[in-house]
């Protein structure tokens, strides 16, 4: 007995160990299968609760297809070749040292082979499987496609054809070549392993079924390349090798034919391989892969690169004239901008005074919006914050709104929660008290409060009843910086709404009352979240009570590409006050990189502009390339419950009626949208659209194809005056276009010529017509009219406008430029830019920006007033005619309007002298000369301030500027020197 106890002990713990490795290997599987559960179920549960179930049940279903399809095809056909090799193995093998090497790897695999191959064909369906099912859109879009009506120039064939079908039928082609290569390789494997192939010994070195077996295979991978061949003609509508994308006259005539000859040899070399079964020796197809690869390269290859040298190089527009003509129609078309045709503009800019000051005066009364959204945004921050656990968005947004009868521009943002306040943190208030946002604040666009600041339309906490936007709703349950998870509408759950200081505990609360959210009152809901969110408190928590939901994925670009997974969003969703209600309205584009001959573009490039760059509430596009774009579909989501809809914007998109027959019922007709009374208003034209569609046109507004080719009159969109290397941003604002007797809420860019700093064209759409109107003013080719840069320059540089910010910059505050604006204006064009100062030091005033100075320019005159009304005046109101730009042989000569006094003239050197040897001082660190310094800047200031006032008492025209140059070196915000 004592030796048969350690013999026992170790059976039993042989059969433990055993017992232990499966139960593993079992609860592994079911843990894995339990995310995956929880996974797709969260999902689904999140889809119901915004009804939109069907999209994901469609997508879900077209993965698993897909998967399924691909995977088990890949391993089926891997797996029946290897065992079709494995089968025609030779009962007998030559006595080989290459044999008996390969013998102790039969021992090892032969009573396993089962096992590795099912494990190996299993992990490669699955890989197969996993890849192919991510193309689910390419998949459904080729089922459900719409024909254009349109045929491409070269075969004639639908439009649909390149954006539909041929990227499927590549897609099925890829699968099939994968699978035939894959068995090529199987099968190699295979036949080397037991004997079928030979790499040493004398004799044949492959037996007559395995090479019939691989004569088959080879073969048919050569058909399929010659199904490749034949569809890639169609591809040449995309080919980038001439001077624009499209087939090029090389493409024509060289490579088109080649790629028809190549695909004919193909099928010859393929039917040498399946001849070869009966034969023995490979010189049949020995024969057809050497023609087959040297076809491909003199064929394919060498004679179309002679075409283009010795053809189309020495001749290349007359050659390519009739290509560039079919890229400029197709990409014209393709980005929505047929339509356009630049407008003369500008040719004789007004000088008559009393017109100018009529002008000026209407355009006053149009209103012109000076708060820029991307400087205002922490003056919303400090004055409506209310407390430190609510954020503000940077950039805020623009819309337009009735107010007194009158449509304004308004900037708007919505007071968002973002958490409970430092300190105080715990799941509890970050998850169930601390849920929602409070509140649309909105300012005048065209007029300031006193001291600079908004006049605000709406604002503080509680809404106002009596507010000029009334909101009935004002919780923000959805937004753009909502928590990523919150638990509300519990029984006496108590949620904090707003800071009430006549509330007990000087907080008011509410709860959530949306149908919106899904429920988590149950066992098995809160152990699905706890899991999904990896927080036990959603488990344990007995502070979740009946009746509560759980309000995830709340960002209202999430919802809506998950709602409409086939849409590119705008990278700037806005809020919207709607019937009372508070929606977020987003900009969904279809896009596609098949539409034939059309010019690709980096989406993510194209939309690039300083606020993408700087500003985080605004998101950047991938970096997709494109050659379609259209804004098809309109989207809103409701702040407080969620509820999302889409619209169709553009009716006769069929991408987008492609994609409302895959997910039936999710896009409501463009109909539905007068439904929702006052909704309509509040569209405007996307930003990340227009964006797209400057850059197409800085090119493609040129429409013949001589000047296309020699890049004649070609533009560029003009670098931020207030960013260097960085793209202007379009803007929205209120303008009164020629010909419009009614100002339009536009989105406005300009072009500059490439190369200088001059302006080309204005280029403008109205956001509120249907269909909108893009409409670009050409200024004559010899025009001389400043771009932004160059005006820039010239307010810095301007004596009478440096006078009048040299006080602000002398009392210890930082200048921010907002954004300047670009207006038509009496023929000409007029700039209008906001100056905010911002406290830099520790001065008692408040450390945000404050609008303290309107900077305008017109003609070569320039000025600057505490209102826009002032600076209109500085430039309307003498007596004197307003100079225009002056052409290339009039420059150098004086100006016109009355020039500043002597005195006023010696003032202005001597405080710029002054400045430039306080600054000198300042690097240097000498602060007695720095002391100096400032001595003599307030000298000159004062004998400044003495000739204004005595200009003052004479009926003189405002100062002329000087001419442009480098701005005026002034004083930064450092400390000032006392004395």
């Amino acid at each position: 007995m004592t030796f048969r106890t350690p013999g026992f002990g170790r059976r039993l713990g042989t059969g433990r160990t055993r017992l232990v490795v499966p139960v593993l290997v079992a609860l592994a599987i079911l843990l894995v299968a339990f995310m995956v559960f929880t996974s797709i179920w969260t999902n689904l549960l999140w889809y119901r609760s915004v009804g939109f179930s069907s999209v994901y049940t469609t997508q879900l279903w077209a993965r698993v297809l897909l998967f399924l399809g691909a995977g088990l095809l890949m391993a089926a056909v891997v797996g029946a070749n290897m065992v079709i090799a494995y089968k025609l193995r030779p009962a007998y093998r030559p006595l080989s040292v290459e044999q008996q090497g390969l013998e102790r790897y039969r021992a090892v695999v032969d009573p396993h082979r089962k096992l590795i191959a099912g494990g190996l064909l299993g992990l490669l369906g699955l890989l197969t499987g996993s890849s192919i099912a991510g193309q689910w859109p390419v998949f459904l879009a080729f089922l459900n496609r719409t024909p254009f009506g349109l045929e491409d120039p070269q075969f004639h064939k639908d439009i649909s054809f390149y954006v539909f079908t041929y990227p499927f039928l590549r897609l099925v082609l890829g699968v099939i070549f994968a699978t035939v290569i894959l068995s090529i390789l199987a099968s190699v494997a295979v036949h080397y392993l037991y004997g079928g192939l030979r790499l040493q010994g004398p004799g044949d070195k492959a037996s007559g079924p395995a090479r019939a077996h691989l004569s088959v295979l080879v073969g048919l991978f050569v058909l399929l390349k010659a199904f490749a061949y034949w569809f890639d003609r169609y591809g040449l509508a995309h080919s980038e090798r001439g001077v624009v994308t499209g087939a090029s006259y090389t493409d024509v005539n060289a490579l088109l034919p080649a790629k028809t000859i190549l695909a004919l040899i193909a099928l010859i070399c393929a039917a040498l391989f399946f001849v070869n079964i009966t034969r023995r020796g490979m010189m049949l197809p020995g024969v057809g892969f050497t023609l087959l690869v040297v076809s491909a390269i003199l064929v394919g290859g060498v004679y179309p690169l002679l075409i283009q040298q010795f053809q189309v190089k020495p001749d290349e527009l007359a050659k390519e004239r009739q290509f560039i003509a079919r890229n400029i129609e197709a990409t014209r078309a393709a980005y929505g901008v047929n339509g356009i045709k630049p407008e003369v503009y500008g040719a004789k800019p007004a000088t008559d005074a009393k017109k100018l000051t009529d002008e000026s005066g209407r355009l006053q009364g149009d209103g012109v919006r000076l708060l820029d959204p991307n400087v205002v945004g922490e003056t919303f921050q400090r004055l409506q914050q209310g407390r430190n656990f609510y954020k503000f968005p940077d950039p805020l947004d623009v819309d337009r709104y009735k107010i007194d009868n009158k449509t304004i521009d308004t900037i708007v943002a919505l007071r968002e929660v973002s958490g409970a306040p430092a300190g105080q943190q715990s799941w509890v208030k970050d998850r169930m008290v601390y849920t929602h946002g409070y509140g649309f604040v909105s300012a005048y666009g065209d007029r300031i409060a006193a001291g600079g600041n908004p006049d605000f339309v709406t604002k503080d906490m509680p809404v106002s009843p009596t507010a000029k936007i009334k909101v009935d709703k004002p919780q923000i349950y959805f937004g753009e910086r909502s928590p990523g998870y919150s638990v509300v509408g519990g029984q006496g759950q108590q949620e904090l709404d707003f800071p009430d200081d006549k509330s007990a505990g000087g907080q008011a609360y509410t709860q959530y009352e949306g149908s919106r959210g899904v429920p988590i009152d149950s066992f098995f809901n809160k152990l699905l979240f706890a899991t999904k969110f990896q927080e036990k408190n959603l488990l344990l928590s007995g502070a979740i009570k009946s009746g509560a939901k759980i309000l995830y994925n709340r960002s209202p670009r999430e919802m809506v590409q998950r709602t409409a997974p086939w849409l590119t969003l705008d990278g700037d969703p806005y809020p919207a006050v709607v019937n009372g209600r508070i929606l977020w309205i987003l900009d969904g584009y279809t896009t596609s990189n098949g539409y034939p001959y059309s010019e690709q573009t980096s989406l993510g490039d194209a939309t690039r502009d300083t606020v993408t760059d700087t500003r985080s509430a605004v998101a950047r596009q991938a970096n997709d390339r494109i050659n379609y774009m259209r804004n098809s579909v309109k989207a809103t989501v409701d702040a407080y419950d969620g509820t999302i809809h889409l619209y169709q914007w553009d009716d006769k998109d069929p991408v987008v009626q492609t994609w409302m027959k895959v997910f039936k019922g999710t896009v409501e007709p463009k109909s539905a949208i007068d439904k929702v009374p006052g909704l309509r208003d509040h569209f405007r034209y996307p930003q990340d659209m227009f964006k797209v569609q400057r850059r197409i046109l800085a090119k493609y507004h040129v429409t013949e194809p001589g000047p296309f080719f020699n890049g004649e009159g070609f533009w560029s969109v003009p670098e931020d005056p207030g960013a260097k290397g960085k793209t202007q941003p379009p803007y929205y604002q209120a303008l009164r276009m020629p010909g419009i007797n009614t100002p339009q809420f536009s989105l406005t860019s300009v072009f500059t010529p490439r190369g200088r700093g001059n302006l080309a064209a204005f280029m403008a759409v109205d956001t509120s017509a249907d269909p909108p109107r893009i409409r670009v003013l050409e200024l004559p080719r010899n025009s001389l009219v400043d771009g932004p840069e160059l005006v820039q320059g010239s307010f810095g540089s301007d004596p009478g406008v440096q006078a009048q910010l040299l006080p602000l910059k002398q009392s210890g505050t930082t200048l921010v430029y907002g954004n300047l604006l670009t207006l038509p204006f009496a023929d000409g064009i007029l700039y209008i830019e906001p100056v905010y100062a911002k406290v830099s030091g520790g001065t008692g005033q408040q450390p945000y920006p404050i609008l303290r100075k309107v900077l305008v320019r017109y003609g070569e005159k320039a000025a600057a007033g505490d209102t826009l009304a002032d600076a209109l005046k500085g430039v309307f109101g003498g007596t004197g005619a307003i100079t225009p730009p002056t052409s290339p042989g009039e420059q150098g000569q004086p100006q016109g309007g009355t020039q500043l006094s002597a005195a006023a003239q010696k003032a202005i050197t001597d405080l710029q002298n002054a400045v430039n040897a306080f600054e000198e001082a300042q690097r240097k660190g000498d602060y007695a000369a720095m002391g100096e310094a400032w001595k003599q800047i307030k000298a000159a200031r004062d004998a400044l301030a003495a000739a204004q006032s005595a200009a003052a008492a004479k009926p003189t025209a405002s100062p002329s500027p000087s001419p442009t140059g480098s701005p005026s070196p002034t004083p930064t915000g450092s400390p000032t020197p006392t004395g």
